[in-house]
């Protein structure tokens, strides 16, 4: 691709900042027409050169990080990297000659390789770009709520995996499914409120979600079966996440206004376009009309048919709007006001990305007073048996010093809050974390085999569950999950990428390992730093290894002497020990002789 004005001799360098903000404004282009796979492999190459790892850009990690492949993707057979590149280097050409054509800063991705490249436009002026947060970037969704694109629009971007399952079926028998759906979905999750209050009976103050019916842009039957069948998915698919109430009708007073206006309206539509499906999707926050999460979405339904299309469809929109730390949930502790639990669980999912000792003992104090007013309430339990085990997850980031006793609050906590609602997947998720740090690994995998049962899509179930098969020495099938989880942008960022680093050390593969160790958050949880260790010292990286081993000294020197009880109390699986501490001594860290932790 040429582009006029570029002058690669010149000493004019972009900072990462310039970088990063063309970034968001190619992205957010109407002009740049590519599907979500496409924008986050553009997203994933250009993060990773500005971290310094553009080596790492082969198709091998570009197929596992961007495409969820596994780990024995190759190149020859798959060409899918290949592929997207061309129509990447292509859609980025069509940009700059259109809506792009003044940009000081051009990002290309020369042919030949996977790393882009780039360069200062001479002559052109800085392009305005909405207000940056502390890290000079602009902020991500949740930060303030709102961004402005170059539309004009209110909104705030949440970067989501769009991959629609392959389909099977075709568009016979959409009408009487559409009809039982919407009859079941409107008998068994359709709730009423009370008059002039915002909640519903039981909610407990959770946000409410209406979902409008999505809209066909299409003038065909088949077009408006699929609007409805979507939309009854969407529901269907949005009411096992408990930290929501789901709504699809409004309740109206006898002059037909409205009883009470729900925090979120899901809204969408969808398109025919010969056999491709092409949906949009949007979050809008009803106070004040502002779009806090838009997405769009293609489905070629001659590889699959209706029903799968439209459920597969349904899973994303529901995963992307209800995740446990999506655009819902994205606040500061700072900013939380008020002790009702929704801010209580909020104060949960904050805590969890600033993963400070003061977020930590606010959340705890809130969720505390939450389970005393509300005694009977699933989810404010569940989350208050989390803050108790990260006190066993965390010990070396927050600075506690959990015993037998805290182990038992928290699983009493977690009984509770399955016995209150067999089904609640958060739940099942603090019972799972419960019996695994109470050395019961059996009743751990039951209790995360439930969670992910009752709730397939809620990606920090699928995140945890994954890790403790994989830990538990069911590396195939753990590994998959994380994948999965990753993929689906799940948890803090950078956190379940040290689960796929692991998943990588223990097949053999310390390339990949040493890849996905240096995507994950380091300082989230000093027990990274140690994987990174652990994989540097079986690569004879011993140079980068004195770095880490300096860096746990200097920040978690209490970490060292219990080396060998923190990693057993994780790794089930003798081999798999002995695997970890062979790279940890190989670092130059010898691992003090000790016993298995006893809880």
């Amino acid at each position: 691709m040429t582009n006029a004005g570029i002058d690669r001799a010149s000493s004019s360098i972009p900072s990462h900042e310039e970088v990063q903000q063309q970034l968001e404004r190619i992205l957010s282009s109407p002009e740049f027409r590519l599907p979500e796979r496409a924008r986050r492999f553009l997203e994933f190459v250009v993060t990773e050169t500005l971290a310094g790892r553009r080596d790492y850009l082969k198709a091998f990690t570009i197929a596992q990080a961007v495409f969820g492949r596994d780990a024995n993707f190759d190149a020859q057979q798959d060409p899918c990297v290949r592929i997207e590149a061309g129509r990447l280097r292509r859609e980025l050409e069509h940009y700059y000659l259109t809506a792009g054509g003044a940009d000081r800063i051009v990002i290309t991705v020369p042919r030949g390789g996977y790393a882009p490249v780039f360069d200062v436009r001479q002559g052109a002026e800085p392009a305005y770009m909405p207000q940056t947060g502390k890290s000079g970037r602009p902020p991500p969704a949740g930060d303030d709520g709102r961004q402005v694109n170059l539309a004009g629009d209110t909104i705030s971007r949440d970067r989501t995996n769009r991959r629609l399952s392959p389909p099977r079926y075709w568009l016979f028998a959409a009408g009487a499914v559409v009809v039982f759906v919407a009859a079941a979905a409107m008998f068994q999750y359709v709730r009423s409120f009370n008059t002039g209050n915002e909640r519903l009976p039981g909610a407990v103050s959770r946000p409410t979600i209406v979902v409008e019916r999505f809209e066909s842009g299409s003038d065909s039957r088949a077009a408006a079966d699929i609007s409805q069948g979507i939309t009854d998915d969407i529901i269907e698919k949005l009411v096992p996440f408990n930290d929501i109430v789901v709504v699809a009708v409004l309740p109206r007073n006898r002059e037909g206004q409205a009883l009470t206006q729900p925090l979120y309206a899901l809204q969408g539509s969808i398109r025919l376009e010969g056999s491709t499906l092409r949906s949009t999707a949007r979050l809008v926050r009803r106070a004040d009309g502002a779009v806090i999460w838009a997405n769009n979405y293609d489905a070629d339904m001659q590889v699959q048919g209706i029903l799968k299309t439209q459920a597969s469809l349904a899973e994303d929109i529901a995963t992307a709007v209800a995740r446990p730390f999506g655009v819902i949930f994205q606040t500061d502790t700072a900013s939380i006001a008020g002790s009702d639990a929704f801010s209580c669980i909020l104060s949960y999912y904050s805590y969890r990305s600033e993963m400070t000792p003061q977020a930590h003992d606010v959340a705890k104090a809130c969720l505390r007073r939450a389970v005393e007013k509300m005694p009977d309430d699933s989810n404010v339990a569940a989350f208050l048996s989390l803050t108790h085990l990260d006190e066993f997850r965390f010990a070396y980031q927050l600075d506690t010093k959990p015993t037998a006793d805290t182990l038992n609050i928290a699983k009493a906590l977690a009984e509770r809050a399955v016995q209150l609602d067999p089904k609640n997947a958060r739940a099942l998720q603090a019972l799972m974390l419960a019996n695994f740090f109470g050395n019961d690994p059996a009743g751990a995998l039951r209790a995360g085999e439930a969670a992910y049962a009752s709730n397939p899509n809620d990606t920090e179930v699928a995140g945890e569950y994954g890790l403790r098969l994989s830990m538990s020495g069911k590396w195939d099938r753990g590994c998959e999950l994380i994948s999965e989880a990753v993929s689906r942008n799940a948890g803090p960022r950078g956190y379940y990428e040290v689960g796929m680093a692991l998943c990588a050390f223990m097949r053999g593969d310390t390339q990949a390992a040493e890849l996905w160790s240096r995507m994950s958050d380091l300082n989230y949880n000093p027990m990274h730093r140690l994987v990174l260790l652990s994989i540097l010292g079986a690569m004879g990286k011993t140079t980068e290894a004195k770095e880490q081993i300096a860096w746990i000294e200097a920040r978690s020197p209490a970490l060292i002497p219990n080396v060998r009880r923190e990693v057993v109390r994780r790794l089930a699986r003798s081999e798999d020990q002995q695997r970890f501490f062979a790279g940890l001594e190989a670092a130059g860290l010898p691992v003090p002789d000790g016993e298995a932790p006893k809880n």
